[in-house]
């Protein structure tokens, strides 16, 4: 009986002992960072020949009973299976793919979508300050009423943007119906009467009968009345003195309405013939030695996102203040342009003044950076119909194209055009954890 049990412990210390060598070989094992799958297997493995050589040593010198079969399951087997199955999935694969974005061909030619290959090329400097459009001198004319009276417009729908012609009438002045009378029938009948004593003046001077100085005062007289009268004949009509436009273009500014009253001189209306325009950006003191640099600009207006180009619209610089003005600290530099029919004289801008070129400078266009919590990105075309999300830093702005400081390399496939369709299908394509779509 006492063999028995002295035997008895003499198991159970080295089954204990063997389960504490495991337990930390196991440990060690586990421990080690920067392991492959195939060493966590190799570990689990042999835990597992560890266990089954305790239970046999159990099994044979225990109590006696046979329990080499067990309930017929090969746990070591199971237990190395399941480490295999967790451990044996291509980690490193699904990292890569992890942040691509599914966007298909046809959504692609649905939303227009365009890229460009990113390649270093010439970047224009830039300062970007605000101007304004406004119309070269001699390209808007100021129409005067040359009587005085009652407007009355030749048509009603004259207002402004209304297109006329050299010569066409825009409205008419009357004074018929006004105390004073009509200054046109008061030209006619004072010229009348003017040449009637010049006439007389001349025989009466050859005989002598009048002297010299009455004769002059009378020809004086006589081509005063012709020329007020003759301002005023061409334009004579049944109702009144017919006020033409001298140049083609539009009305820009109608000053008085339908039956008002006007006196000579006064402004009725400005025509403006809008084939040249101006830029007139103002400048920074600040960036005074900057100007010289200086020679072509880049503009986008307050009504359109289309950003023009000097260089398209057969643009020139003009001239740049050599001096800040008494009510401001700005410099004036002024460009002249062809327009081409939708740019707004007296339009605000936002103007780009490009300065001198750099080489080897990577950029993308504006329409390819969008921006999220203070942080810019592109999207990146990997193959047909895969796209990822780059965060990019920036550099200056042209108005046209940005300067990538960082975060693109040569070779990249920028999305340019269809950018806010794929931003919003990487949207979509996030699902939340635990749920299954």
């Amino acid at each position: 009986m006492i063999n028995r049990n002295i035997s008895f412990s003499i198991k159970t210390t080295l089954k204990y002992s063997l389960i504490l060598l495991i337990m930390m070989s196991v440990a060690a094992f586990t421990g080690c960072k920067g392991k492959k799958t195939d060493e966590h297997g190799h570990a689990a493995e042999t835990h597992a020949e560890a266990v089954e050589k305790v239970d046999e040593h159990e099994h044979v010198e225990g109590d006696g009973h046979d329990h080499s079969e067990g309930d017929g399951h090969d746990h070591s087997n199971e237990m190395v299976q399941k480490h295999t199955e967790d451990d044996g999935h291509n980690h490193e694969k699904e990292s890569e793919h992890a942040d691509e974005i599914a966007f298909s061909k046809k959504q692609a030619e649905l939303a227009g979508l365009t890229t460009e290959t990113v390649s270093p090329g010439t970047f224009y400097n830039s300062i970007k300050t605000s101007g304004k459009i406004q119309v070269p001198q001699g390209n808007e004319v100021v129409i005067a009423a040359t009587s005085n009276g009652i407007v009355s417009f030749t048509n009603s729908s004259i207002t402004e943007g209304t297109a006329v012609s050299a010569g066409q009438s825009i409205l008419t002045i009357s004074a018929k119906k006004l105390l004073d009378g009509d200054p046109a029938a008061k030209a006619k009948i004072a010229y009348e009467t003017a040449l009637k004593e010049y006439q007389r003046a001349e025989g009466l001077v050859k005989d002598q009968i009048i002297s010299a100085k009455e004769f002059e005062q009378t020809k004086l007289r006589y081509e005063t009345a012709k020329t007020t009268y003759e301002a005023q004949a061409a334009n004579i009509t049944a109702t009144g003195v017919s006020v033409s436009s001298p140049i083609s273009g539009y009305v820009k500014n109608r000053l008085v309405a339908q039956g008002e009253y006007v006196s000579v001189g006064q402004p009725i209306a400005t025509v403006s013939q809008n084939k040249r325009l101006q830029l007139r950006a103002e400048v920074s003191e600040n960036n005074f030695k900057i100007l010289k640099s200086i020679n072509s600009a880049n503009f986008k207006l307050a009504y359109d996102n289309t950003v023009y180009k000097l260089s398209d619209l057969n643009g020139k610089l003009l001239a740049y203040g050599k001096s800040a003005g008494d009510q401001t600290f700005y410099i004036p530099v002024t460009f002249e342009f062809d327009n081409i029919g939708d740019i707004i004289p007296g339009a605000f801008a936002e103007v780009y003044l490009l300065s001198s070129p750099q080489n080897n400078i990577i950029s993308v266009p504006v329409s390819s950076i969008t921006e999220e919590q203070g942080l810019n990105f592109v999207y990146l075309q990997l193959d047909e119909e895969g796209y990822k999300k780059q965060e990019v830093a920036l550099g200056q702005n042209n108005g046209e194209r940005v300067q990538i400081l960082s975060g693109l390399k040569n070779g990249d496939n920028v999305v340019v055009t269809g950018v806010y369709q794929v931003k919003l299908a990487a949207i979509s394509s996030v699902m939340p954890e635990g749920h299954a779509h």
